[in-house]
């Protein structure tokens, strides 16, 4: 019985303070020479991760990584080989990259890439890549629908762009009807608005994607078309989300929360238990949560933070 030989690879995704984030080209003479990736190369013995990259990138780039956050962990088979990719987020380094293998560099910005092709192993970063560190459900159970897109109206001026409209409360043709007031907002701001389950109204609202419950997520044989997304509880629901290729997951309760009184609550600790198993997809954290905790969320793995009453407020 044969075994799949996995050649596990290093990662670093560079972001600027803008957000721009740096693309190479494959050297000469290696297969898919010319085509665009992240830079990073193969682990050697003994060596973490981590340590790969730091390697890799002061051979590849010339420069010293000074802080790089664990993100996303990939699997990909190609015609010569599968690869493990262990991909970083790299915010901090010291020098200028520069190429010592001949290679190009560009620096890219998510969702506007104006280099091609790229692997395909990175797709799906590049889907993580564009979603914000903040995501906000709604809250017209609690505010009242007139109060909320008031509300939403100031978020929208103030740089939100990603909303979970999660009105549970209503039936089909109230969040219908509200969706297409949200829609309205979201979209004269160049935002994204994604369903709370009901993929069946997806193309009927023109909505950008859908957000699956846990209990729909459990069930669902496929993913519905756009952004998806899925809140999840524990390695068996992150590993459902991952079979289905989602493009990420909220995990929590990391805190107590009002949605959720008396219920589990997994900590920080806990959170990072999970997300350090490594899935191909950026995962938020979730339950009694604010901006004020996007350090410690970046610190155990997340991509950031959901808020729910505290975006509103």
């Amino acid at each position: 019985m044969s075994t799949i030989k996995i050649t596990h690879v290093a990662a670093g995704i560079l972001i600027q303070p803008d957000g721009r984030f740096l693309l190479g080209s494959r050297p000469a003479g290696k297969p898919y020479a010319g085509w665009w990736e992240f830079p990073g190369g193969k682990l050697e013995a003994g060596e973490t991760p981590l340590q790969a990259l730091c390697r890799e990138l002061q051979e590849e780039l010339g420069i010293e990584v000074r802080a790089a956050q664990p993100w996303l962990v990939q699997e990909f088979t190609y015609p010569h080989a599968t690869v493990r990719l262990y991909f970083f987020k790299v915010t901090d380094w010291q020098g200028e990259p520069h190429p010592h293998e001949g290679q190009q560099f560009a620096w890219q910005t998510a969702g506007a890439l104006s280099v091609e092709p790229v692997l395909p192993a990175n797709t799906p970063i590049l889907r993580g890549l564009q979603l914000p560190a903040t995501l906000a459900f709604s809250n017209v159970a609690e505010m009242g629908e007139a109060a909320w897109l008031e509300s939403l109206a100031t978020q929208l001026r103030e740089g939100m762009r990603w909303l979970v409209l999660r009105e549970p409360q209503l039936d089909e043709r109230d969040y219908a009807a509200l969706a297409g007031k949200a829609l309205a907002l979201v979209r004269a701001s160049g935002g994204n608005l994604l369903l709370h389950g009901r993929p069946e109204l997806l193309r009927e609202l023109e909505a950008d994607g859908v957000h699956l419950p846990a209990r729909e997520l459990l069930k669902a044989e496929a993913r519905p078309e756009g952004w998806c997304g899925a809140s999840v509880h524990n390695a068996a629901e992150l590993a459902q989300a991952a079979r289905l290729g989602l493009d990420y997951a909220v995990l929590g309760s990391v805190k107590p929360s009002l949605s959720h009184p008396g219920g589990p609550v997994l900590g920080w600790a806990g959170f990072q238990a999970l997300v350090e198993q490594g899935w191909p997809f950026p995962v938020y954290g979730v339950g009694g949560l604010t901006s004020a905790d996007l350090d410690d969320a970046r610190l155990a793995g997340a991509q950031g933070v959901v808020m729910l009453r505290a975006a509103w407020q």
